[in-house]
């Protein structure tokens, strides 16, 4: 067979796949918005104005707190973040949400970390915030557990990393989800701080996206990957799965598949679109590319862990997860390693046949289905819908230079395959450089 021939439909086919899957998030995040307003008891239709729509609202989120109330674990990990950790601490102490101890997990820093966040304990004496040091690197997962196991002691537990903040009604919205008694976790809505450099652009429309599609996953029950920044589950279900494992790398991911394994029916992940949390991008490419391949491996790691998921006939698991979330997210995977490849291949096709209808159509369809994104996120400003919007025709270019980031990553984990099936315990973690907020180091 002509190898041009295969090469291209092996671009239509992944193109026409991207599409159909555009397709259902735009539809399902719209489902997910109507849903939202029929679970807080309000449709703006019938709202006599802003005030009259946030008064209903406050009502709404006291009545599911009183049914939810509780004492929150927020535990903060932390290696080496004294260019970030104040700013942190900070956001946590503005929440509108007041029954919260706070816990530092210092893996072992080296810099000022812990030093400030003492600093900080002197100078907001009303906040319930504790330090769990640790005496050499044991990693993410380990100081977590440390944290979890020893010294929370709250109902509920929301992890942060360190330089990420979170939205002052961030905690109090999360904990309405768990009115509903199968709710385990909630995965928040994670923005890139802004950042005006092509990377920043980048991860930032990289992130509006693909939390929009955990709309689509919330709705069909089938949403199993829930990160490390402002996730929040119930401590009981954290007990009950024994906490993280640390034989991954991605130890965030690992934790929300072992509680989706136990059967998606009674422990239930949701995605809170009002649970607002902001975190860094990575500043390089270089970073970048670090930052993406651990990602990578630490997905093939846990679903090759899992896997006894995919098309699991059990009536633990919704039909949702097993036959069409976890094929996907395997799929995904494989059409990482020809995507590039094919878009490139795609491009001098058309300019050697003077045909470019197939390329203005890819253009086309992901510079719209970006703007629609922009344009439908309920957390934006006006003023960043206009700035987005004038981004929006470059997303096509940013996200080919993501493909092929994904791509390096794919063969990365491709020639370190063994750690895939023979996972060794994860020991260190180094954190990457930060853009940070102000140092303030206490006077002695």
């Amino acid at each position: 067979m002509d190898i041009a021939l295969v090469i291209f439909w092996l671009f239509a086919g992944v193109s026409i796949l991207y599409v159909v899957h555009f397709g259902l998030y735009l539809v399902g995040a719209n489902f997910y918005d109507i849903w939202q307003q029929r679970r807080k008891g309000r449709d703006v239709r019938h709202s006599v104005g802003y005030e009259a729509e946030c008064a209903a609202t406050a009502t709404w989120t006291r009545r599911a707190l009183a049914e939810v109330p509780g004492l929150v674990s927020v535990v903060v990990a932390a290696h080496n973040e004294e260019s970030v950790i104040v700013r942190t601490l900070d956001s946590i102490r503005r929440s509108t949400y007041r029954s919260l101890e706070v816990i530092v997990a210092d893996d072992a820093s080296t810099d000022l970390t812990g030093r400030l966040v003492r600093d900080y304990q002197v100078r907001h004496p009303e906040m319930d915030l504790r330090v769990v040091r640790m005496r050499k690197n044991v990693g993410k997962g380990a100081a977590l557990n440390a944290a979890l196991r020893r010294h929370a002691r709250g109902q509920f537990v929301m992890t942060l990393d360190a330089d990420s903040i979170i939205g002052p009604d961030a905690i109090t919205n999360a904990l309405t989800y768990f009115e509903d008694p199968y709710v385990a976790g909630v995965a928040a809505n994670v923005q890139i701080l802004d950042e005006t450099t092509v990377l920043g652009i980048l991860q930032r429309f990289e992130h509006m996206i693909g939390y929009r599609s955990k709309k689509l996953y919330s709705l069909l029950t089938c949403e199993f990957v829930v990160g490390g920044v402002a996730s929040t589950y119930r401590m009981r279900v954290l007990r009950k799965v024994g906490f993280y494992d640390t034989d991954t790398v991605t130890e965030d991911i690992g934790l929300s598949t072992k509680i989706t394994n136990l059967g998606n029916r009674r422990f239930r992940m949701v995605y809170g679109a009002d649970v607002v949390a902001k975190t860094e991008g990575v500043l390089t490419l270089r970073a970048l590319a670090k930052q993406r391949y651990r990602w990578k491996y630490g997905s093939i790691q846990n679903l090759i862990k899992y896997r006894g998921m995919i098309l699991n006939p059990s009536r633990r698991y919704t039909g949702t997860l097993t036959y069409y979330r976890m094929p996907m997210a395997v799929l995904s995977e494989f059409t990482l390693l020809v995507s590039p490849l094919a878009w490139t291949y795609a491009v001098y096709w058309s300019l050697v046949t003077q045909t470019p209808a197939l390329i203005l159509g890819a253009y086309a369809t992901i510079t719209a289905y970006t703007l629609l994104t922009v344009w439908m996120d309920e957390n934006l400003t006006a003023r960043e819908r206009v700035r987005l919007s004038i981004y929006a025709p470059t997303a096509y270019f940013l996200f080919y230079i993501m493909d092929l980031v994904q791509l390096t990553a794919a063969v990365r984990c491709i020639a370190r395959s063994r750690g895939l099936f023979q996972r060794p315990k994860i020991n260190t973690w180094k954190s990457p450089q930060r853009a940070g907020g102000v140092l303030v180091v206490a006077r002695a």
